[in-house]
């Protein structure tokens, strides 16, 4: 049986790229956000996540449903996926690692190769849907 990680994640896009995290011990650079908690809501659990790892606070009211992407999960076994349910949303405060984070990065189509296997098919979908700029693989 498969088994899938249901997360949130925020899509963030500056001048046509893609904000990404990396958590500290990793390689690959994820979407930020992360997993509800009991009782929250998406939008509970989405500002309360992106708090935590980049230090900013997402506008409540501001927060729209994108897509739900699915991929395999980066260091599972074959058949483990991660679900990303993602959401836009307005911000206050500066961009900064917190947490478990290492590293923030503003990726697009020429940085594939140090994105995690879920975070692609997002990069995919965004600019098939002219999100970001199209890029040729």
């Amino acid at each position: 049986m498969n088994k899938v990680i249901d997360k949130l994640a925020w899509i963030f896009i500056e001048d046509g790229k893609l904000l990404m995290v990396r958590s500290k011990g990793k390689e690959l650079f994820y979407l930020p956000g992360g997993k509800r908690e009991a009782g929250e809501s998406d939008e509970q659990a989405l500002v309360r996540e992106i708090k935590e790892e980049i230090s900013v606070d997402l506008v409540p009211d501001s927060i729209k449903y994108v897509e739900t992407f699915t991929g395999q999960a980066d260091g599972k076994a074959e058949g483990v996926s991660v679900q990303l349910t993602c959401y836009l949303a307005d911000f206050t405060g500066e961009l900064a690692p917190d947490a478990e984070i290492e590293e923030l990065k503003f990726v697009d189509g020429n940085d594939r190769a140090v994105c995690s296997l879920a975070a692609l098919v997002a990069l995919d979908w965004l600019e098939a849907n002219q999100y970001l700029p199209l890029i040729s693989k």
